[in-house]
């Protein structure tokens, strides 16, 4: 019996959940069964950096075997990079920085993007080019809490997705900002545990991780975080289909 096609790619990372695990797979095989507890704690949407050889095959199994999941690629430099992560399955893409090559090409991938800003000036000069979702890294180096606060009142149209130097004790501050719509970050899956195979923990840090954005047990929710017919349910209004996709491409990540 086929599995259930995995859902559309979401027109907003940043409303998908409270917290999105950022994650380096060391190796493929662990990529499946770490995804699948990380959706059952509640947490659908999945980055993968390409810091490993091994992350474009990590993106595909996830991509074809975990349904539940809506599962990106993270440290995106290149335009090449952004053609390869598509293909292999990636529904959404995270680039620590931004340059006019790189946006472009994000732009035309068609699935949501968000490049990464640290300054004021950054911020400007996305909002300049139609994007108001960005990745604010490295968070805590670049300011924290204080210097997001700040940028709220002169430029609240843009939203971000703080990453760096975030975990479970300072994620309920960025949560509680006005322009943050969700954080990044690795505690859920902590390298010990995914080295044991020790998938229960993760799963159970990730239902912690859910909880930080008022969601509840998230992972028994099927409702809101799911993909209708997959292990974790979806639903898929708030995913969007892939028309409303393509309609919003650059306009979060």
């Amino acid at each position: 019996m086929s599995s259930p096609p995995p859902s559309p790619s979401p027109a907003s990372m940043l409303d998908l959940a409270p917290v999105v695990p950022v994650v380096v797979v060391s190796d493929a095989a662990d990529a499946v069964p770490l995804a699948r507890a990380l959706v059952a704690g509640g947490l659908p949407a999945i980055e993968v950096t390409l810091r490993t050889p091994g992350a474009l095959d990590a993106i595909r199994a996830i991509a074809g075997e975990v349904p539940g999941a809506v599962v990106g690629a993270g440290t995106v430099l290149t335009p090449e990079q952004v053609g390869a992560c598509v293909g292999a399955g990636a529904r959404f893409l995270v680039s620590p920085g931004w340059t006019d090559a790189l946006l472009t090409a994000m732009r035309g991938s068609g699935v949501p993007f968000l490049p990464g800003v640290s300054t004021t000036s950054e911020v400007v000069a996305l909002l300049e080019r139609g994007v108001r979702e960005m990745k604010f890294f490295p968070a805590q180096a670049a300011g924290g809490t204080a210097y997001l606060r700040s940028l709220a009142g002169p430029l609240p149209q843009a939203r971000f997705c703080p990453t760096g130097g975030i975990g479970p004790a300072n994620a309920p501050e960025y949560l509680s900002l006005p322009n943050v719509g969700c954080v990044g970050g690795s505690w859920m899956v902590p390298a010990d545990a995914v080295a044991a195979g020790d998938w229960a923990r993760i799963e159970e840090l990730a239902r912690g991780a859910a909880r930080l954005g008022g969601l509840g047990d998230a992972g028994g929710d099927a409702g809101r975080l799911g993909d209708a017919g997959a292990d974790a349910g979806a639903d898929a209004g708030r995913l969007g289909d892939a028309g409303r996709l393509r309609g919003a491409g650059g306009t979060c990540r």
